[in-house]
Parts: C-alpha cells; structure tokens; sequence
C-alpha cells in the first residue's frame, strides 16, 4: 500500500518567502507540497517544476474548501492592507473545516506588548489560530535584509545614496531566506515547533553602518541619507496604495526616527538551535547581492 505523504499549501507561493520555503521544502521527498495561486496563468512556474498547485484567492471564500482539501499543514502568508485581517479570519475558519492540524503563520516584528498597529493585527490572527484549535508556529521576522535590494517594487538605493524614513535607528534584520528555512522546517515537523512563537532577527545595523559596510565590501561609495517618514507617506497616497495598512507604516517610521519604539534592535539567537545553521548577517549578505548592490 502506498503511503499516504502529509500535505502542505503554501500561501502566497509566489512571493519571497512562500517561493523560497517551497525551493527549502523541494528537497524532502515525505511531503506533498502544494501551491496555492490565484489564477491559472500563475500556476504555469510550480507545475513546469512538477508542483502541484490549486486556485485559491483569499477574498474569494468560494475557493478556500476546495483548496483546502486533504491539507494537513498550511503557510499563512497575507498582503499589506487591512483586509489581511477578514482574509486570515476566512481562511482559518474554512482550514478547521477542512481538517487541517498545523498552521504556520508569517507574522511581523514585535514582543506580544506591541503598540505598533500592523504588527498587533498579526498577534491577533495569532490569538485566532490558537483559539481555532490548530497546532501552530507563529514567525516574527523583523526588517527583511531584502528591502535594501528594493522595497514596494522600486530600487531602495540609487548611486550609491541609500533613503529610509527612520533617521539613525538601529533596527534588527534578517535574511528572508532565513524566514522561509524556518517556515519550511516548522512545516516539516510541527510537532518539534508546535506551540512555539520565533522572533526572527539575526543582525542590528542602523542605516549609516550599513552604507559603510557596503562601501567597504563593494568598494564604492555609499550614503545614508534620512527622509523625513511624510515623504514615505505621500509616495504612498500617490502610488495608491491601501491606506489604513499604510498609516501604520507611516506611524512605525516615524517611532523609528523618534526612537520611540523598545528593542528597535533586538536580536535573537535561536536560528542554530532550529536549523542547526547560522543565520546571515549583514556582510555575507551584502557579498552575496553585490552585483545587485553595484552601481
């Protein structure tokens, strides 16, 4: 007889951490993964990979069962406006239907005290996976290293001048690699990281530290200069982006800038103990993307 292998739905497949859990998961020949996409055209990748993949669209409730299907375990990766909260809250209350056991869930930064608004509407999806009765690892990575690269789909640095809303904060990063080895590995055991909550952030630089290091590792010159978190704010007004999820944004910038928020830079030194690796810091990451980083 033929074993039955667990299956696993990644959400958001097609971003940077759904994507890079899935190539983490790819290896492991005792999981079925699927993706979930939101149109046909979009599931062309996975299955020329022989992935499986099914159509589900978060705000689309019509879709969540039949996605759901036989699933065992389930990546909960929502987008940034508001109705991540509605989406999560649907797609959990059809996963418990559906008969799901485990959900892992990519939340945002943040002790469980958080007064920043985005980050606590992830701690309350948090608290309605625990009510939900599903087993559960909830990650909370701080800043993605990634967004030095480019951030809200546009180049974060131009010739060599880097511009961040948080003037001389310290902040604490991490590689989304990082984010997805975890995902995959409380994907492939839940039972090792059931009930357990992972604070993801392995490096603390401010934003001049960084443009020295790169100036150093890329041997070019690099700059930091400050823009003031209203410029943040108009540039998403005009761009049209969805606004309540926004405003947060704009608010966490500016307590960034103020120095207003506890542990801005706090790291954290679990990742060995998860992956038996060690996690990325900031100049293997900035030789790793130097081509991407030269100018």
């Amino acid at each position: 007889m033929s074993q039955v292998l667990p299956k696993i739905l990644i959400t958001g497949a097609t971003g940077q951490v759904g994507s890079k859990t899935i190539d983490f998961l790819l290896s492991n020949a005792e999981i079925e993964i699927i993706a979930a996409v939101r149109t046909p055209e979009k599931a062309k990748p996975f299955t020329a990979l022989g992935i499986k993949t099914v159509l589900l669209d978060f705000d689309d409730e019509n879709t969540h069962l039949a996605a759901l299907e036989g699933i065992d375990r389930l990546l909960i990766v929502t987008g940034y406006t508001v109705d991540m909260l509605r989406q999560s809250k649907v797609l959990l209350d059809n996963a418990r239907k559906a008969g799901v056991k485990h959900v892992v869930h990519l939340g945002a930064c943040g002790p469980d005290d958080t007064t920043i608004g985005h980050w606590a509407w992830h701690q309350l999806v948090e608290r309605y996976i625990e009510w939900s009765g599903f087993t559960f690892t909830h990650l909370r990575p701080e800043t993605f290293m990634q967004n030095l690269l480019s951030y809200g789909g546009k180049k974060a640095i131009t010739n060599g001048v880097i511009n961040a809303y948080v003037e001389g904060a310290r902040l604490s990063w991490v590689d989304v690699a990082d984010v997805a080895q975890v995902a995959a590995i409380a994907l492939q055991y839940p039972e090792a990281h059931a009930g357990k909550t992972y604070r993801l952030g392995y490096d603390a630089c401010s934003f001049d530290e960084l443009a020295l290091k790169m100036s150093s590792i890329i041997g070019k010159p690099f700059r930091y200069e400050a823009l003031s978190p209203d410029v943040f704010l108009q540039n998403m007004i005009e761009a049209g982006a969805e606004m309540a999820y926004m405003g947060c944004v704009y608010d966490h910038w500016k307590r960034y800038a103020a120095g207003t928020i506890p542990g801005a830079d706090e790291t954290f030194d679990n990742f060995k103990s998860i992956t038996g690796k060690e996690p990325t810091k900031w100049n293997a990451f900035i030789e790793k993307h130097k081509a991407e980083l030269n100018y």
